[in-house]
C-alpha cells in the first residue's frame, strides 16, 4: 500500500492550518488575521479532510479523495465545505464559536483497493466501503480512538457511514479501499 507523502516540515503544517483558519474566518464573515502569502508546498497529495472540534465534540468534517497538486487551494475549498457539513445544518459553526474550535487537517494518500479488507491496520489505515450507490468512509484515527478491530472498523463503516448491513464489506459486490493520513491539529502547535 502506498503511504501518504507526509508534510515533513512543521512550518508547512502550521501554514496549512493557518490557511484553513483564514478560510473559515472568511466564510463566517470575520476579518481574517493578517494574511501572509500562501506557502508553496510542492507535491501531489491523495486528498484532504478538514475537521472542526469543540473539545472532543465534532463540529464539522468534510474532505475530498480527489488527488491535488495545489494543497493550499484544496484546504481552502474543503474548509468551506466542512463548515457546511450537513450533519450540523440545524446548528452550524458560528462566528462567535470559531475562536474556541480546534482545526485538524488530514492529508491523505491515494485510495488503494484491497481484496483482504480485514488485513487493514486500525489506526494506520482509513477505509472507504462502496456498494451500489452507497459509500462510507472513516479516517484512520477513528478505529484507534474507539478501540475497534479491523472487522469492527469495516462493519461500523458499512452501518454508520454507508447505510449498509454490517457485513456488506464481505460481499463480492463491495469495493473496499484503504488509505493513510498525515493528521495534525492546531492544538499540537499551541504553546
Amino acid at each position: 500500500m502506498t503511504v501518504v507523502r507526509t508534510l515533513e516540515s512543521p512550518e508547512h503544517k502550521r501554514a496549512l492550518l493557518r490557511e484553513a483558519r483564514l478560510a473559515a474566518e472568511g466564510v463566517l464573515g470575520l476579518s481574517p488575521s493578517v494574511e501572509e502569502p500562501p506557502p508553496r508546498i510542492e507535491g501531489r497529495f491523495g486528498g484532504v479532510f478538514v475537521t472542526f472540534w469543540s473539545g472532543p465534540q465534532l463540529r464539522g468534517c468534510v474532505g475530498t479523495f480527489a488527488p491535488t497538486e495545489n494543497i493550499v487551494q484544496t484546504i481552502r475549498e474543503v474548509t468551506r465545505q466542512s463548515l457546511a457539513d450537513s450533519r450540523f445544518q440545524a446548528d452550524p459553526v458560528s462566528a462567535e464559536e470559531l475562536e474556541g474550535l480546534d482545526i485538524e487537517v488530514s492529508v491523505l494518500s491515494d485510495l488503494e483497493p484491497t481484496l483482504q479488507p480485514a488485513s487493514l491496520i486500525p489506526g494506520t489505515h482509513g477505509v472507504v466501503v462502496r456498494r451500489g450507490s452507497r459509500t462510507g468512509c472513516f479516517l484512520p484515527k477513528v478505529a484507534a480512538e474507539r478501540g475497534w478491530s479491523a472487522e469492527e472498523f469495516l462493519s461500523h463503516c458499512c452501518e454508520m457511514k454507508a447505510g449498509l448491513p454490517a457485513d456488506a464489506w464481505r460481499s463480492p459486490e463491495a469495493e473496499v479501499l484503504l488509505f493513510t493520513a498525515d493528521a495534525f491539529s492546531e492544538s499540537l502547535f499551541r504553546d
